[in-house]
């Protein structure tokens, strides 16, 4: 075949694929709803005044608007006041981009510290509790001095909420921390960068910790969730244990095609083939924020290990930037990682829910034992919109 057809014949499904993914763009924006949950709308809890307990999910929420509201902020801050003190909220960490809290005599400060101030601001006059856990930007991205980066944003949130019980695990120890708080529900928060981090991580009495070995956090995270077996279990961490996103190895045709809109959104420069080496090393290979490093595979396999041994755990993280809900045999994985950010999520039929949206997640524990899942975005107006709703867990089984 000579030369010119080849280029031809290349060009025309080069041609093809980028009007694909042209006309395609609104399907792709679109939520995606399992097949089992495309009537999600006709179902609803029949008890709704009963809500026993409230629990809000967001994550990486770390670049907030600061010149004009922030939808998303200002939506959560309408639901989490009428839920009250009965309810509490979880920042599922990567709370400051790019790199956490730097010193005071870094010229990233002001900014980092009005990007944490605006997410704090939204819980003033809040009475139910209010948990900040920590992410790998955090940590400074995974690097050095990123034991002191999320010591200074600890003090930070602290000393603003008069509380030691406000950012946890606490000293950047790798927990677990055990939260009663009913006789039906226990939330336990952990802190999955420590896992990954390449830099300095505290372990032992000396640091604040209560654990002295990696072993010994398994052993009691294990205890901890076994004592709790009567109950919900909901356990918080940063790093998610399913993603259909970029962490779990899934990209758009969009990262194939024109690589070059990661360093800048509008540069739509077509490298076919050349476009696909940085997906595939994620996806295989993978730096230490990803599931197919070895670090990241390893703590990933202990931890859920222990997590399908009890039918009544919830595990939310958020981590990936968008919205996914998914079922593993009777465990429930929440990935609430839209906070400010939004990427690329496949719609693949192994999840419930997905959306590449902003929003949060929504746990309502009944007295009924019934535990119902919502995802609520911003729309424009105050109130927001329902995008899915699924009861998760029934008093009936």
């Amino acid at each position: 075949m000579q030369d010119w057809m080849i280029f031809l014949i290349l060009f025309i499904l080069l041609l093809a694929t980028v009007l694909y993914y042209i006309f395609t763009s609104k399907k792709r924006k679109s939520p995606f709803y399992h097949k089992k949950e495309k009537k999600w709308k006709q179902s609803s809890p029949t008890d709704m005044e009963y809500v026993k307990y409230t629990v809000f999910l967001i994550g990486d929420a770390g670049a907030p608007s600061l010149n004009h509201p922030d939808k998303n902020l200002d939506l959560l801050r309408l639901k989490i006041l009428k839920a009250g003190s009965k309810s509490a909220v979880f920042f599922l960490g990567d709370n400051i981009y790019p790199v956490g809290m730097p010193r005071p005599d870094d010229p990233g400060h002001e900014r980092a510290e009005k990007r944490l101030l605006r997410q704090l601001k939204t819980l003033d006059a809040y009475t139910g509790k209010k948990v900040f856990i920590s992410g790998n930007h955090d940590w400074n991205k995974g690097r050095k001095g990123g034991y002191e980066a999320v010591k200074r944003q600890q003090f930070y949130v602290e000393s603003y909420f008069g509380s030691q019980e406000v950012f946890l695990p606490r000293n950047g120890c790798p927990g677990p921390v055990e939260l009663p708080i009913n006789d039906d529900l226990t939330i336990v928060v952990i802190n999955t960068q420590w896992w990954v981090h390449s830099g300095t991580r505290p372990l032992g009495k000396i640091n604040g910790c209560e654990v002295d070995s990696e072993h010994e956090f398994f052993q009691k995270l294990e205890e901890a969730l076994e004592k709790n077996k009567g109950k919900k279990i909901l356990v918080i961490g940063h790093h998610p244990m399913y993603s259909m996103a970029y962490h779990g190895g899934n990209f758009s045709m969009k990262q194939h095609l024109f690589p070059l809109t990661e360093v800048h959104k509008k540069l739509y420069i077509p490298l076919p083939v050349a476009g696909s080496i940085y997906p595939i090393y994620r996806k295989y290979i993978g730096s230490k924020e990803d599931m197919s490093h070895p670090r990241y595979k390893s703590m990933r396999k202990r931890l859920l290990n222990i997590f399908k041994k009890y039918d009544n755990l919830i595990y939310a993280a958020g981590h990936d930037h968008n919205l996914q809900y998914i079922q593993k045999a009777m465990q429930h994985y929440i990935v609430s990682g839209a906070g400010c950010k939004v990427t690329h999520v496949q719609k693949k039929k192994d999840a419930q829910f997905v959306h590449a949206h902003k929003g949060f997640m929504k746990l309502d524990f009944y007295y009924s034992d019934d535990v119902w899942l919502e995802v609520w975005e911003p729309d424009g107006t105050p109130y927001g919109r329902l995008a899915f709703r699924k009861q998760i867990i029934s008093a009936v089984r």
